[in-house]
């Protein structure tokens, strides 16, 4: 937790109110993207026992496992939700775009737009990706075949649930951590993850403070939780006899229907409580960067759903060099987005400026026109001090960037009483005048940080075949088997 997050807490503890931690939105937020709040019953990793979902708060989908130890009712129940979310996969995909020829002049395509899920909270992600895993290796045909359709979700849930592990994406967001992202409320993290609570403080009703607010929600009558859990004392005196009930009446639907509503009543107000935090984040402006992240999901998306029928379904282990790879992508996509967000937002920037990563004040002297003549040819190097009372921790030669042109680029050259001295090194043309406008003025603000975007560069990893010996040497091919269904919790 930085300074700055533990101030704004503080600071939403005496005021009673959330305090916001962000002046943009730093994710995207679809038109019509599928709120899915799920609930699983206690005791068990992946049995489901009923889902609302739904792209508009005035049309919400209800879905039941009357009796979630049955295994064909769950993947009946699954078959139907199947259809729910590759609809709405289908129907979010937007005009074709057509992209310049790649480096070896392939054709490429990305979809104009692509599906976002939203789930309560975090929990809510885990259990997609688990039902995913217990989804995608299915059979369609034999003793226990299900639904086509139960696969091919449980193949999208998983590469969601990857996508989620992507830093900065928008196609999987748990609706808790979104919030955690622009708002710092007076309780402590644990209580944040109750969505009730956290929406109490960020926007309590009237007459009521956030701690009041919160101190409401925490009632499981008012607010039950959020899923995918579900409150205890409504599993034995609610749900416990409702489903002994319909195992007695021999699938009666009027038994069924009771069944309904009271799952019903368990998710209807985390319903509202999804759409309102929605409106919530649409009030806010986005942020500079994030229409280029989404354009990387739709990029993802697109891929994805090009390829679908070319690959088997995700193994259940990754491959050494796919594993490497992937975790060098998911630390480059990491380091970008801390510094994306940073550039959009001066209160995030703020918490590197307190860290010494960043500095921030006014130009008091400029050299514009200096040229470095010690090489071949003269090169253009205008020096820009910088005067600051912010506690740089950077050493000298340290490249550093400007938080408003990032492209502006230059090198610490020392520090002094009079602040720091720069020499700018790139971002100002390519002649040795710099263009009107590039070099800040005596005067002007300025923010200069060592964050970049892309500072970590491309590494090389061998190709599967060349696997090293001591990472088990060149894998088998994948070919999915009956064993890749078997689950102990399945």
């Amino acid at each position: 937790m930085s300074a700055l997050t533990s101030l704004a807490q503080l600071q939403a503890a005496d005021a009673g109110i959330a305090q916001p931690v962000a002046t943009v939105r730093h994710c995207h937020i679809a038109d019509d993207p599928l709120v899915l709040i799920p609930l699983k019953l206690a005791g068990e990793a992946a049995a489901p026992l009923a889902v609302m979902l739904g792209s508009g708060p005035d049309d919400p989908s209800l879905l039941v496992v009357p009796q979630p130890r049955n295994r064909d009712l769950r993947f009946a129940f699954a078959a139907d939700l199947a259809k729910l979310v590759l609809n709405h996969i289908e129907t979010s995909r937007g005009a074709v775009e057509e992209l310049p020829p790649g480096k070896e002049g392939d054709e490429r395509i990305r979809y104009g737009n692509a599906p976002q899920l939203l789930v309560p909270n975090r929990g809510g992600v885990g259990f997609l990706r688990l039902l995913g895993r217990s989804t995608r290796f299915r059979s369609t045909e034999g003793a226990y075949a299900v639904d086509p359709a139960v696969p091919v979700l449980g193949r999208w849930l998983t590469w969601f649930a990857d996508r989620y592990d992507h830093p900065g994406s928008s196609l999987l967001r748990a609706m808790t951590e979104v919030l955690r992202l622009h708002w710092a409320t007076g309780q402590s993290s644990l209580e944040d993850g109750n969505l009730a609570a956290l929406l109490g403080w960020i926007d309590p009703p009237d007459g009521l403070d956030g701690p009041a607010a919160a101190a409401r929600a925490e009632d499981p009558l008012t607010y039950p939780p959020a899923g995918p859990a579900t409150d205890p004392t409504f599993d034995n005196e609610v749900l416990a006899p409702a489903i002994a009930s319909y195992d007695r009446s021999g699938r009666d639907e009027r038994a069924e229907e009771r069944l309904r509503t009271a799952l019903a009543s368990q998710l209807t107000p985390t319903w509202g409580l999804m759409w309102r935090a929605v409106g919530l984040l649409r009030a806010l402006p986005e942020g500079a960067s994030v229409p280029g992240r989404w354009e990387r999901d739709r990029d993802a998306f697109t891929y994805y759903h090009q390829t679908f029928g070319e690959a088997y379904p995700q193994a259940r282990r990754d491959p050494p060099v796919r594993a490497a790879r992937r975790l060098h992508d998911l630390e480059r996509a990491q380091d970008a987005y801390d510094a994306q967000r940073a550039f959009d937002d001066p209160l995030v920037m703020a918490e590197y400026r307190l860290a010494g990563q960043a500095f921030g004040g006014v130009v008091t002297e400029c050299d514009p026109a200096r040229l470095d003549e010690t090489g071949k040819r003269p090169k253009l190097r205008p020096h820009l001090r910088v005067g600051t009372e912010d506690p740089v921790r950077l050493d000298v030669g340290t490249t550093v960037c400007n938080a408003a042109r990032p492209a502006l680029k230059g090198r610490i050259v020392e520090f002094g009483d009079g602040g720091v001295l720069l020499e700018l090194t790139g971002g100002m043309g390519r002649k040795l005048v710099p263009e009107p406008g590039s070099v800040p003025r005596v005067g002007d603000r300025v923010c200069f940080t060592s964050l970049t975007e892309g500072s970590w560069g491309a590494a090389k990893f061998p190709d599967r075949e060349d696997t090293p010996w001591t990472h088990g040497g060149p894998p088998e091919e994948y070919v999915p088997n009956d064993e890749d269904a078997e689950e102990e919790w399945s």
